[in-house]
């Protein structure tokens, strides 16, 4: 369609939906028509959009006529109901939920990494979870280079990853401790504002979450390599927007400090933030509202020969899933497989 795309953005009033809306804006993306929708409650609502109010209506299969590219944030119960009459209907999905991510017949892409499975997609295309989007930008340069053997990674996740009322609810927390209130929990188990805890999501019977789970098994199929060993221990903390991570790599043989950093610093997606003298490295508040993924504090780990460490932020509304699902619908748009 040379004049352009019918989108449709599914749960456009999310935090994640109005990133999707805004990117779609700032990067001029090549639309012929675009359809705001979300659930019937919030459907009469209205977003800006290139200077327009435009109209969110309420999901329907008849809203998903006539619709070329689905770019859906709704959540997993929402995309598996949705997806597949999207498909049916003649449209590709982009989702950025669970649903889909281990489907085998599903690609799970990060643009930077395996562009190239997005060939193989039979109408719905997912987007991986926000810390491995984030760890996977990071560290797969490195990677193919010298293949990985084994990651043991820390994560320290903002409020922004269970969305909008997660990022008030801590706003609001911090303001009842510091007048002396007791702390108001609804979207989390327990107060965030000024405390940390291991990641909500459920425990499995070895007492690894869904979240590091996810970072395991994401991970594997998109850098396409069931060996590597990962282990991962995903924590919340008290930061509105922005996830970082603490990595630890282990190669078959020693990766030189000096070609690591030469790599990072001219990967797609990843800007080098390193300044040894100041002890300056990536820092949540300087990752949000960024496209790049913030790598620094690169070095030697001391107690293996053969291993790497590093430090990355990046934000996890944008590239851990608005931008990520963006760059996927650009890359459909540029090789014509929408």
């Amino acid at each position: 369609m040379s004049q352009g795309y019918r989108v449709a953005v599914l749960g456009a009033t999310g935090a994640v939906g109005t990133e999707l809306l805004e990117l779609l804006e700032e990067r001029n993306f090549p639309l012929a028509a675009l359809k705001l929708l979300a659930s019937e409650r919030s459907a009469g609502k209205k977003l800006p959009f290139k200077g327009e109010n435009l109209l969110v209506e309420a999901v329907s299969e008849g809203a998903l006529e006539n619709v070329d590219l689905v770019l859906a944030s709704a959540g997993g119960s929402i995309s598996k109901i949705w997806a597949p009459k999207a498909v049916e209907k003649g449209g590709v999905v982009i989702d950025n939920s669970s649903a889909f991510r281990m489907n085998p017949e599903v690609p799970l892409i990060v643009p930077e990494v395996n562009p190239e499975v997005a060939i193989n997609h039979k109408g719905i295309i997912a987007n991986p979870n926000c810390t491995t989007i984030l760890m996977s930008v990071g560290i797969f340069p490195l990677h193919k280079v010298q293949p990985i053997k084994r990651i043991v990674v820390a994560t320290y996740q903002s409020a922004s990853g269970a969305g909008a009322r997660a990022m008030s609810e801590v706003k609001n927390q911090s303001l009842d401790i510091l007048a002396g209130k007791e702390p108001v929990t609804e979207v989390f188990p327990y107060p965030l504002a000024f405390n940390l805890f291991p990641h909500n999501s459920p425990l499995n019977s070895g007492g690894y979450c869904e979240e590091e789970m996810k970072m395991v098994n994401e991970t594997r199929k998109i850098f396409n390599d069931s060996k590597i060993k990962i282990s991962a221990t995903c924590v919340r903390v008290p930061v509105l927007r922005a996830h970082s991570e603490a990595i630890n790599l282990e190669f078959e043989t020693p990766f030189k400090i000096e070609e690591a950093r030469e790599i990072l610093s001219k990967s797609p997606g990843v800007k080098l933030v390193e300044n040894w003298q100041k002890n300056y490295f990536p820092m949540p508040i300087e990752a949000t509202g960024q496209d790049e993924v913030l790598v620094g504090r690169i070095r030697q780990d001391i107690s293996h020969e053969c291993g790497l460490e590093l430090w990355l932020c990046g934000d996890q509304i944008r590239k851990g899933a608005a931008l990520n699902a963006v760059q996927i619908a650009e890359l459909l748009v540029e090789n014509n497989y929408v």
